[in-house]
């Protein structure tokens, strides 16, 4: 049967529950990245017979799949541009689309510039023994470079001095601040001392609200080292014309990566781009990557902390690299035994009861409720709004476990109303 006019027959919805490895699990735990255990995969079917797979990690995509129905008895070339339909039948409709046409995905998206795309692993924060662990599994597994969550409860110069240290001399640190160096003022001194001691640091993402064009203009003369933001926190003309930053993270549907890309291009700034999931939804960025001139920072997946990426064997990184797959639609194959061995009918996504607890060198210790992680929460909004130190030595943040005393339940009680701060010893 032609692939101009095969047509969706059936589309299945198939929810998996793939954890994080053992030796980050309690550390995602912590910033509640566990959710991102909860894949949906998208498997869809063709009147010709052809099969193309996706995926969503629901807790964490730019788009979930709301309904599927609208592509049955349709022809996936029609629909695979649109990214309305969500991360994972996308996915599934670019596959099958490749599929059908004989082709990889690459060939659908435009002209190939590269047959290796960067990559870097990738972790979200913990503490600096954590990250020095990591950082020594990292170059084990090929990688070059690791992008890090540089955050204010935990101490950033010890946590890339011991990376740089456990590190040969060629791999770099990438460090993401989410913005909560705040402002100008309070991100020179910390970037530059930073930057000055540690020269495998090769990219600040995010240090300062993106928003603040003229902040991040003038960060830009006062330190050396690139600086990143989302393409779309404003913008993009503005961005580009701006002159506020170096380049970008890019992230989103096909299209929207696509229309990125080609801006980030047009205007000679690289980027990076971020697409986390399995194996599925990295073999997808491979594919952007291919034909994306200017995705020339590495990019960002995590595939490389689940239990098992999907697929039936692993994606190999040869010194940084990975290589794009020539096969038709995503070139991969699914592992069907690991879909059975993960798949499962609802997610659960609770913990058992913990604290957090943020101590200071100082002796100061403050206790915050155990889903202090995103945007929102008590954590976050402790140190957005300057009430901790953006920037100490010596701060740490552990995970305190429920040990059935009347103590504990008191204290996590309060602490669920408003941060609790305490001087300790």
């Amino acid at each position: 049967m032609s692939s101009a006019v095969a047509k969706i027959t059936e589309v299945e919805r198939i929810l998996c529950w793939v954890p994080m490895v053992d030796r980050v699990r309690r550390e995602m735990e912590r910033a509640n990245i566990h959710t991102w255990a909860e894949t949906e995969v998208i498997r869809i079917t063709t009147d010709a017979g052809v099969v193309g797979y996706g995926e969503t990690i629901q807790n964490y995509t730019w788009k979930r799949v709301a309904d599927t129905d609208r592509v049955i008895g349709q022809n996936p070339f029609e629909l695979m541009w649109d990214d309305t339909l969500g991360a994972g039948l996308q996915m599934a409709l670019f596959d099958v689309a490749g599929k059908l046409a004989g082709v990889p995905i690459y060939r659908l998206l435009g002209s190939k510039v590269r047959d290796w795309c960067p990559l870097s692993f990738w972790d979200h924060d913990m503490s600096p023994a954590a990250y020095e662990r990591e950082a020594r599994v990292a170059v084990d597994l090929g990688y070059t470079s690791i992008k890090i969550k540089t955050r204010p409860w935990f101490d950033v110069y010890e946590t890339v001095k011991r990376i740089s240290e456990a590190t040969p001399d060629w791999f770099h640190i990438d460090c993401d601040w989410n913005d909560f160096l705040l402002d100008v003022s309070t991100a020179v001194p910390v970037l530059r001392e930073l930057e000055n001691d540690f020269p495998k640091i090769a990219l600040w993402e995010g240090p300062i609200h993106a928003h603040d064009v003229a902040g991040n203009r003038l960060l830009r003369e006062k330190v050396r080292t690139p600086i990143a933001h989302h393409y779309g926190s404003i913008p993009g003309g503005t961005a580009i014309t701006s002159g506020y930053c170096d380049g970008f993270v890019v992230a989103g549907g096909v299209s929207a990566t696509m229309r990125a890309g080609i801006s980030s291009a047009t205007a000679n700034m690289p980027f990076f781009l971020q697409m986390v999931g399995t194996g599925l939804t990295t073999t997808l960025a491979l594919h952007l990557g291919a034909v994306l001139s200017h995705a020339q920072w590495p990019g960002i997946n995590c595939h490389e902390l689940y239990e098992h990426n999907l697929l039936d064997k692993r994606i190999d990184v040869i010194g940084g690299f990975a290589q794009v797959p020539d096969a038709p639609g995503l070139g991969i194959e699914i592992d069907e035994a690991a879909l059975e061995k993960y798949r499962i009918e609802q997610a659960d996504l609770s913990l058992p009861r913990r604290l957090i607890k943020y101590s200071r060198a100082n002796g100061v210790t403050v206790y915050f409720p155990d889903n202090s992680f995103s945007g929102g929460s008590f954590m976050w909004n402790y140190f957005r709004t300057a009430n901790g130190p953006l920037y100490e030595r010596g701060v740490n943040t552990e995970l305190i476990d429920d040990d059935g005393s009347p103590e504990f339940a008191d204290l996590r009680e309060r602490a669920s109303k408003a941060p609790i701060l305490v001087r300790e010893g």
